[in-house]
């Protein structure tokens, strides 16, 4: 009989509630039995913690724990380290997930030599409407550390991982950008990551989404980068 691979997917949120139904949704019904969702939230002032306990009450594959309250990256670090799948996808608050996105991602997984997927998106705006049929087209994105830490491909709502990685990502370095980029880079240099030109999530852009398709100023890249290449240094 063939091994069963656990799902968790981990997803911090934060005054998320205007799109975390649709969200939900679409992961949910993606989802085996065995499978989980680890919602790390930070003190919201609108109603993500009421849906997510709504959630929760329906179905138990849902598992709401206290962020840690200090920003993005810290509220993925708690959800991921409390993740137990054998696959961890990371997910945003406020995106679709396609049809076949997790099948299609653990088909790759299961090979053993790939230990990190990262998938092409679609780029809406808050309605959905797509404005771009691929991000990786609109970015150039090329696997590569030096390249991705010149110009950074990974983007955590198209990323997956196996879960044996959570000891070499973890914990997050306290200055680095972001997660996803650091993650990706940290795969490329234990493991092998694979790019997969495929649009599997509709990758909601509005006024709130923490990420930006602008370029930051030289100084504040410069500083990334510095941050990045001491922490890739360091670790292990």
């Amino acid at each position: 009989m063939a091994k069963t691979h656990k799902v968790s997917v981990a997803i911090a949120i934060f005054n998320g509630g205007e799109y975390l139904n649709e969200q939900l949704d679409s992961i949910l019904v993606q989802l085996d039995k065995c499978d989980e969702i680890i919602a790390s939230i930070d003190a919201s002032s609108d109603d993500s913690l009421e849906i997510l306990q709504e959630y929760a009450k329906k179905d138990n594959r849902v598992k709401v724990i206290e962020g840690a309250n200090a920003g993005a990256i810290k509220n993925f670090e708690k959800a991921i380290l409390n993740c137990t799948g054998d696959y961890i996808f990371l997910s945003d608050q406020d995106d679709i997930w396609l049809a076949g996105k997790v099948s299609k991602v653990k088909d790759c997984l299961k090979n053993e030599d790939i230990d990190l997927v990262l998938h092409d998106a679609k780029v809406a705006d808050e309605n959905l409407k797509v404005t771009c049929e691929s991000f990786f087209r609109l970015k150039g994105s090329k696997p590569g550390i030096l390249r991705n830490i010149l110009k950074n491909s990974y983007m955590g709502c198209c990323m997956a991982f196996k879960g044996s990685l959570k000891g070499e990502i973890l914990p997050f370095p306290s200055d680095i950008p972001m997660h996803d980029q650091w993650i990706g880079l940290i795969a490329e240099k234990y493991g092998k990551v694979k790019f997969l030109d495929e649009a599997l999530v509709i990758y909601r852009r509005h006024r709130g989404n923490i990420s930006s398709l602008e370029r930051a100023d030289f100084r504040t890249m410069l500083r990334w980068r510095y941050n990045i290449i001491k922490g890739l240094m360091k670790s292990r």
